[in-house]
């Protein structure tokens, strides 16, 4: 089975001494796994960094079995936030969460797509508000709406925390989530309770339930927002 697409990588393990594994995120064919001989060279090496954009050439004797990878290098993404603690952490944690919950050679173009939008937008200044939003699609892609917009209550101010019952689980809500409008002034508090909410959602919703733990990734980006 043989196929080519652009993609960006999802995680990556070394495969015995000189080739790695990784999971790649294409938009035609979902979340793939394969080998990449060679790996580990210097030249490869430098370019599998995660969430960087390749261009994969996938050859396989058999669906069943893992594939091969040739790769090349398309966009470099991770390099640029080397510095910047907080993109790097939120670039880790999207690909982290998606190798995690993306089910396997199934197209997810929507999310996909979502993510680009993401990656096109993380040196705005209200990116992590973007980062926020991109996980509630995420939520919604992977087939669990919370209805947040049943929510909506003029009464209530864009910065504040509304209450509500999802299922059975309670949880306290930056209304500007709701409304999807942003206040003129997003503080680290209202960023952490709205990091809060979507990171409990994912939990009670997919890790939870499937007894897997949530990136730690995840969890530390939430700390930079203290």
């Amino acid at each position: 089975m043989n196929w080519e697409d652009e993609c960006y990588l999802l995680s990556k393990r070394k495969f015995r001494e000189n080739a790695n594994i990784i999971n790649v995120f294409s938009k035609s064919k979902g979340k793939v796994s394969g080998v990449v001989y060679g790996g580990n060279s210097r030249k490869i090496r430098n370019y599998l960094q995660i969430s960087n954009k390749l261009f994969i050439i996938h050859n396989s004797k058999n669906e069943n079995k893992l594939g091969y990878f040739k790769t090349e290098l398309v966009k470099p993404i991770s390099p640029l936030y080397f510095s910047d603690k907080k993109r790097s952490s939120a670039l880790i944690s999207l690909c982290s969460i998606m190798n995690i919950l993306l089910p396997e050679s199934q197209s997810n173009k929507n999310i996909y797509l979502s993510f680009e939008q993401f990656i096109d937008t993380i040196n705005l200044d209200n990116w992590i508000i973007l980062y926020i939003f991109f996980e509630l699609n995420l939520i919604k892609n992977l087939g669990y709406d919370p209805n947040l917009e049943k929510f909506k209550d003029e009464s209530n101010n864009l910065d504040d925390i509304k209450k509500i019952k999802i299922d059975t689980f309670n949880y306290d809500v930056p209304y500007f989530l709701i409304s999807r409008k942003l206040p003129e002034k997003v503080s680290n508090d209202l960023i952490k309770k709205s990091l809060y909410f979507t990171r409990n959602i994912i939990q009670n919703r997919f890790f939870i339930p499937n007894n897997i733990q949530l990136p730690k990734s995840r969890v530390l980006l939430e700390n930079y927002f203290n």
